[in-house]
C-alpha cells in the first residue's frame, strides 16, 4: 500500500513511523508544506521539532511537493492537520481529484468565524460540505503520540459510513502493537474526540487544585455523561461511547501525564493565564479551540452540559478555578440519568 500523511505533527509523524516500521511493504510519505521542515527531517532522519527523539524506519519518506502532485498514486490519504486547516485541506484533495479513501486524525468541531451565524461542524460534515465526492473518515481513539512511535500497544477506531475506508486503515495500520476496530458510527466517534478534550481540561484543574481521587472520578463520569447526551442528540449510537473513542480516550486524555489538554487545567489552576498556559505546551492543545463550540453545539439541540460551560467561562477569564468548582457543586440536584 502507498500512503501518504498530510501534516508533520507529533500524531502524524508518529503514526506515519508506526505504518512504515511495522508494515512490511507499505510505502509511506510524510507531507509537510514547510520546506524548511522537510529539509530537517531529511538531515535528522527524525522530527525535531515535535518528536526529536524517534527515529524515521528507512521505509518512511518525507515531503513538501505540492500537495495535487504528493497525492498522486497513493492508495490511502492521512489528513494529521488541527481541526482548524481540515476544510481547506479537503478542498485542496478535492481539487486534485482524488479518488482513494481519505481520513483524518483530528479531533473537534470547526470554529465558527467571528461575526457569523451557525454552529461548529464535525470533520465529516466539514467533508459533506466541500467534498462530499470523497470516501472519508477517522481515525481516533486512546493515543499518545509518543507511545505510537516507540512502538508501545495502542487500539484505535477507524470510524467511517463507507466500507472501503475502514478496510483501508485496517490495512495500512492493523499491525504490530497497532490494533484497529472498525464502526460505522462516525458521529460518535467524532463527539467522543471532541468532547473528551474539554472534560480534560476540567480534569487537570480538579487535579490542579487537588480535590482528590473522589472529585476526579465524579467529574468524568459527569463528563462522559454529557459526551454521551451530546452524542445522541445528534444521532450517535450510545454505545459508541463506551468504547476507544468515548471513555478510552477520555481517560486517557483526562489522566495521562502527556495530555496537553490536561497539562492547561494543571497550570490554570497554578494561576497561569490561558495565554501563558498555552505558550508553555510548544504544542495545540485542541480542547481550547473546540470547548466553545462543543457548547454552541449543545446549546443548538438543546442539551445541557455544565462542565464544559464552565470549562468555557474557565478559559474565557469570567471566573476563577475556585469559582468554577463552587459552580459545579452548588447545582440542584438531579436524577443521575440527567
Amino acid at each position: 500500500m502507498n500512503l501518504i500523511v498530510i501534516g508533520a505533527g507529533a500524531w502524524g509523524t508518529a503514526l506515519a513511523i508506526g505504518a512504515a516500521r511495522h508494515t512490511a511493504g507499505h510505502q509511506v510519505t510524510l507531507w509537510a508544506r514547510n520546506a524548511q521542515q522537510v529539509q530537517e527531517m531529511q538531515a535528522a532522519r527524525s522530527n525535531p521539532r515535535y518528536l526529536p527523539d524517534m527515529a524515521f524506519p528507512d521505509g518512511l519518506q518525507v515531503s513538501a511537493a505540492p500537495l495535487a502532485q504528493a497525492v498522486q498514486g497513493m492508495d490511502l490519504v492521512i489528513i494529521a492537520t488541527p481541526m482548524s486547516a481540515l476544510r481547506s485541506t479537503l478542498q485542496a484533495l478535492a481539487a486534485a481529484q482524488v479518488r482513494v479513501p481519505v481520513a483524518w486524525l483530528c479531533k473537534g468541531f470547526e470554529a465558527v468565524p467571528a461575526g457569523q451565524d451557525g454552529v461548529g461542524l464535525m470533520p465529516h460534515e466539514v467533508c459533506a460540505q466541500v467534498a462530499p465526492q470523497l470516501a472519508s473518515g477517522a481515525l481516533s481513539g486512546p493515543s499518545f503520540a509518543q507511545e505510537v512511535a516507540r512502538g508501545q500497544p495502542t487500539l484505535l477506531v477507524a470510524a467511517s459510513r463507507h466500507a472501503a475506508v475502514r478496510q483501508a486503515l485496517l490495512e495500512a495500520f492493523h499491525t504490530g502493537p497497532l490494533r484497529l476496530y472498525a464502526n460505522e458510527d462516525i458521529v460518535g466517534v467524532e463527539v467522543g474526540g471532541a468532547v473528551k478534550n474539554v472534560m480534560a481540561i476540567a480534569a487537570g484543574l480538579c487535579d490542579g487544585l487537588h480535590l482528590g481521587l473522589n472529585a476526579r472520578a465524579a467529574l468524568l463520569t459527569r463528563g462522559l455523561a454529557e459526551m454521551t447526551r451530546l452524542g445522541v442528540a445528534l444521532g450517535a449510537k450510545p454505545e459508541t461511547f463506551m468504547g476507544l473513542s468515548g471513555l478510552g480516550d477520555l481517560m486517557l486524555t483526562a489522566t495521562g501525564d502527556l495530555s496537553r489538554n490536561r497539562k492547561v487545567g494543571l497550570l490554570l489552576a497554578q494561576g497561569l493565564t490561558l495565554a501563558q498556559a498555552v505558550d508553555s505546551l510548544g504544542h495545540v492543545a485542541e480542547g481550547v479551540y473546540s470547548a466553545r463550540t462543543v457548547v454552541q453545539r449543545a446549546q443548538a439541540v438543546g442539551v445541557e452540559m455544565p462542565i464544559a460551560a464552565t470549562v468555557v467561562e474557565l478559559l474565557d477569564g469570567h471566573i476563577t478555578p475556585q469559582a468554577a468548582v463552587q459552580r459545579l457543586m452548588a447545582r440542584d440536584p438531579k436524577h443521575e440519568g440527567l
